[in-house]
C-alpha cells in the first residue's frame, strides 16, 4: 500500500478515487507543527525556530505515523506553494521519514495527478527556508513589538510584519479624506437636436492659464473672474460660474474636425488569487475569505486549478482547450494565443484560476460556489476570445467667446465587433474603461455649422478619496508589493478580526484603537513602512530562489529590530531590556538553554532554568558563550 498524503480532508475523497485501492490517501488538515504560542520560540543566533505539534497536530500525527509503518512508501502532496512545501517538510520531521516522495498537482484531476505521481521528487528545502523565514520574521516583529506597544499605548496592541502597514493604508486613506477641502467647479454641456440628441463638452483647459503675481493656485479668467488651477486635486478645475454661463449660452457653432477612427478592447486576463478577490468582492459581493473559502471547495472537488497563484496566464495545455471549445462553439477567436505581464515580483509557480474543464458550464453545490465557478470560468474563455472593436467618431466645435475661440468635442461610440464581450459583455469584474454613455454624433464635415438646442452649466465637486474595500486594499496591498496571494485574505481578516478596523458599508473604517497603534508605529518601526516591507517581501522571494541566505536575511532585520526596540523604549520611556532569547547553546551545568541578556557591563549568555540554574557565560569574539568560566 502506498500512502499519499494531502493538506485538506476535502480532496481525500476525490484523490482516492482516481488513485484506486492500491493506494492511501490521508489528510494532514493544514499544518501539523507551529511555534509555541507563549514564547518566542527562536533561538540565536542561528535563528533556529522551536517547532512544537499544534494543539490539533498532535492527533494528526498520531493518525498519520500509524498508517506510515504500513505503508511501502508515502508521497506528500500538500499544496503547490512555500506554505505546503513547509508542511510536507513537516511532515517528513515530524514522522521520521526517511525518504519521503515530494508531488504537486495543479488540479484534482486525473490528467494532473497521474503524471505528477510517476515523476515524484525531493523537497525543495529553498522553499521550506523562505516560508520558515517569513514566519520567524512574523514572530520577532509580533512577539518583541506588541509589549512594548501595549505600554506605551496603555492598552493592549499588537503589531504584525505585514497586518501593521495594511493597517496603516487604511488609517491614512481616512486621513486624507479627512483633511480633503471640497472645491466646486463648473463645466458645461451643450445638447444638439439630430433625431437622437448628442450632446458636447466644454473644454475648460484653455481657459485656465498659470497664475501671474495671483499665487500658485489661482489665475485670472477672461471675463474678470477666477479660475483655480488645483493640482493637488488631481486636476484642474474651472471655478468662474459667469463664464461658464456664457459657455452655455453659445447656440451657433462651427464645426473644426471630424475624426472616424477605430478603438479596440483587449479581454481581461485570467484570474490571479488577487484580481479573482477582487472581482468575487465587486461582482458578487463576496468577502476575500468567502472567496478563498468557495475557491479551495472547488478546487478540492477538481473543478477549477489551485487558487493561489500570482501569474495571469494560462498553460498551454489549458490554452489549447479553451481555444478548441471556443472555435467549436463559433465564438470570435484572438489570431493568436495571449499572454499578459505579469506584475513585478510575481514568483508565477503556477498558471492563473481556471476551470479544469472549459466546457463544463455548471459546477459547484451551493449557489455561491455556481456563481464564483461561472466567474472564474467565463473570465478564462473571454481571455483567448478577440478584442471588442468599436467604431469612434469625434467633433470638434468652435464659437467665439469674450475674444477668443470656445472649443467644444462630441465623442461617440458604436460597438462593431463584440469579440470577448460576446460572453463577459455586462463584465464588472475588470476596470476596463469601456463603459461610456451613449452619444449619437452624426457625420459632420469641417465647416459645417450647427445650432444647440439647449446649454447647461454642470456645478460638480471634487470629491475625497474614497474608503478601501476588502476589495480595494487586497488591490493597493498587491500594487505596493506587500504580502503574497497566500497572505492577502488573511492580512485583512487580521485587522478586522482585531478590532483596528470595522466594515461601514462595505468600507473598511479604522477604529480608534486602530489609528491609536499606526501613530506609534508609524516612523518608529521599518516594518510599518510600505517601502521596507516590499524589499523584506523580495528578500523572502530571493531565499525561495536559493538567492539569498536564511540567516543572513533574518540576522539584519533581526539587528535592525533590536535598534528600532531600543529607539522605541527610551522615547516612552520604558525598560530597554530586550525581553531574553533562547539559542541553541546549552547549559553545561543543567542542560537547559542559554538566554542572550543584558547589562550595564554588556551582553552575556544565562541559563533559561534561572532562578533555578543562575549559571552564567562571558562571551567569546565568534558570538559562542565561554564554556571555560562563569
Amino acid at each position: 500500500m502506498k500512502l499519499l498524503i494531502v493538506e485538506s480532508p476535502g480532496k481525500v475523497k476525490k484523490v482516492q478515487s482516481i488513485l484506486g485501492s492500491d493506494w492511501k490517501v490521508a489528510a494532514s488538515v493544514g499544518h501539523v507543527r507551529d511555534l509555541p504560542e507563549k514564547e518566542l520560540g527562536v533561538s540565536l543566533p542561528d535563528f533556529k525556530p522551536d517547532y512544537a505539534p499544534t494543539a490539533r497536530g498532535k492527533d494528526v500525527l498520531k493518525r498519520l505515523a500509524a498508517l506510515v509503518k504500513t505503508a511501502d512508501a508515502v508521497y506528500l502532496a500538500t499544496d503547490p506553494d512555500r506554505e505546503g512545501e513547509a508542511i510536507a517538510w513537516h511532515l517528513q520531521e515530524a514522522l521520521k521519514l526517511k525518504k519521503p516522495l515530494r508531488v504537486t498537482f495543479g488540479s484534482i484531476t486525473k490528467s494532473a495527478i497521474e503524471p505528477a505521481i510517476n515523476k515524484p521528487r525531493s523537497l525543495d528545502m529553498a522553499l521550506v527556508s523562505a516560508q520558515e523565514a517569513r514566519r520567524v520574521l512574523d514572530r520577532l516583529c509580533g512577539y518583541t513589538v506588541s509589549g512594548p506597544l501595549s505600554k506605551a499605548a496603555a492598552e493592549r496592541l499588537s503589531a504584525g510584519r505585514v497586518q501593521s502597514p495594511a493597517l496603516r493604508l487604511v488609517v491614512e486613506r481616512e486621513r486624507a479624506i479627512r483633511d480633503f477641502v471640497s472645491t466646486t467647479h463648473y463645466g458645461v454641456e451643450l445638447v444638439f437636436e439630430s433625431g437622437d440628441d448628442w450632446k458636447a463638452a466644454w473644454i475648460t483647459k484653455p481657459w485656465l492659464k498659470d497664475a501671474v503675481g495671483l499665487g500658485p493656485a489661482r489665475t485670472q479668467g477672461a471675463a474678470g473672474g477666477e479660475a483655480l488651477r488645483s493640482e493637488s486635486n488631481g486636476g484642474e478645475y474651472l471655478t468662474d460660474k459667469a463664464l461658464a454661463e456664457k459657455a452655455a449660452s453659445l447656440r451657433s457653432l462651427t464645426v473644426a474636425d471630424c475624426q472616424e477612427t477605430e478603438s479596440r478592447s483587449a479581454p481581461p486576463a485570467p484570474f490571479t488569487t488577487s484580481s479573482l478577490q477582487q472581482a468575487a468582492s465587486n461582482a458578487l459581493k463576496f468577502s476575500p475569505k468567502d472567496t478563498m473559502a468557495l475557491a479551495q471547495r472547488l478546487y478540492e472537488a477538481g473543478f477549477v486549478t489551485y487558487m493561489r497563484t500570482d501569474s495571469p496566464n494560462l498553460s498551454d495545455e489549458a490554452v489549447k482547450e479553451i481555444r478548441e471549445y471556443a472555435k467549436a462553439k463559433n465564438l470570435p477567436l484572438a489570431d493568436k494565443p495571449r499572454v499578459w505581464k505579469s506584475k513585478d515580483g510575481a514568483q508565477e509557480a503556477h498558471e492563473a484560476v481556471r476551470p479544469t474543464h472549459i466546457e463544463v458550464e455548471e459546477a459547484g453545490e451551493t449557489d455561491d460556489e455556481k456563481a464564483l465557478y461561472r466567474l472564474i470560468r467565463i473570465r478564462a474563455l473571454a481571455s483567448q476570445l478577440a478584442d471588442a472593436v468599436f467604431a469612434v467618431r469625434t467633433l470638434r466645435l468652435s464659437a467665439p467667446m469674450d475674444g477668443k475661440t470656445a472649443e467644444f468635442e462630441a465623442r461617440g461610440r458604436t460597438l462593431l465587433e463584440p469579440g470577448w464581450k460576446t460572453v463577459l459583455f455586462d463584465d464588472d469584474t475588470a476596470d476596463e474603461g469601456d463603459g461610456e454613455p451613449s452619444n449619437p454624433v452624426p457625420l459632420l464635415s469641417a465647416g459645417d455649422v450647427v445650432t444647440a438646442s439647449d446649454g447647461k452649466v454642470q456645478t460638480k465637486k471634487t470629491k475625497p478619496p474614497t474608503r478601501f474595500t476588502e476589495a480595494s486594499l487586497v488591490k493597493e496591498l498587491e500594487n505596493r508589493g506587500i504580502g503574497r496571494p497566500a497572505t492577502f485574505a488573511a492580512i485583512v481578516e487580521t485587522i478586522l478580526r482585531r478590532e483596528y478596523v470595522r466594515m461601514e458599508k462595505r468600507q473598511l473604517v479604522p477604529t480608534p484603537l486602530g489609528e491609536k497603534a499606526t501613530a506609534l508605529l508609524s516612523g518608529a518601526f521599518s516594518f510599518a513602512d510600505y517601502a521596507f516591507t516590499k524589499d523584506m517581501e523580495n528578500s523572502l522571494d530571493a531565499i525561495a530562489g536559493g538567492k539569498a541566505q536564511y540567516k543572513e536575511v533574518l540576522a539584519k532585520a533581526h539587528e535592525r529590530l533590536q535598534g528600532e526596540l531600543s529607539a522605541f523604549a527610551a522615547a516612552f520611556g520604558l525598560s530597554a531590556r530586550p525581553a531574553p532569547e533562547k539559542t541553541g547553546f546549552l547549559c553545561k551545568q543543567c542542560g537547559k538553554a542559554l538566554v542572550r541578556r543584558q547589562s550595564a557591563r554588556g551582553p552575556f549568555f544565562g541559563c533559561s532554568g534561572y532562578p533555578g540554574c543562575k549559571q552564567l557565560y562571558s562571551i567569546l569574539e565568534n558570538g559562542k558563550p565561554d564554556f571555560g568560566g562563569k
